[in-house]
């Protein structure tokens, strides 16, 4: 997902694909421990996505116009 598309979401909106991605770090992180995850880089981009969207979501907090 795009910044500009993030930055459309509404709080709750924000907050669920917040915790969508979050579940996914974890069962990448689990795939990763039991040898079954092929391709390691997803985990970083996973981060960097929960990054965006706890960066996007205290924008909104602190009430911050782009």
């Amino acid at each position: 997902m795009e910044i500009k598309e993030m930055r459309e979401l509404s709080i709750p909106e924000l907050e669920q694909e917040l915790n969508l991605q979050r579940q996914k770090l974890f069962e990448l992180r689990r795939k990763k421990a039991v040898g079954q995850l092929e391709h390691g880089e997803e985990v970083r981009a996973t981060r960097k996505e929960i990054a965006k969207l706890e960066t996007i979501r205290r924008e909104h907090q602190l009430q911050i116009k782009r």
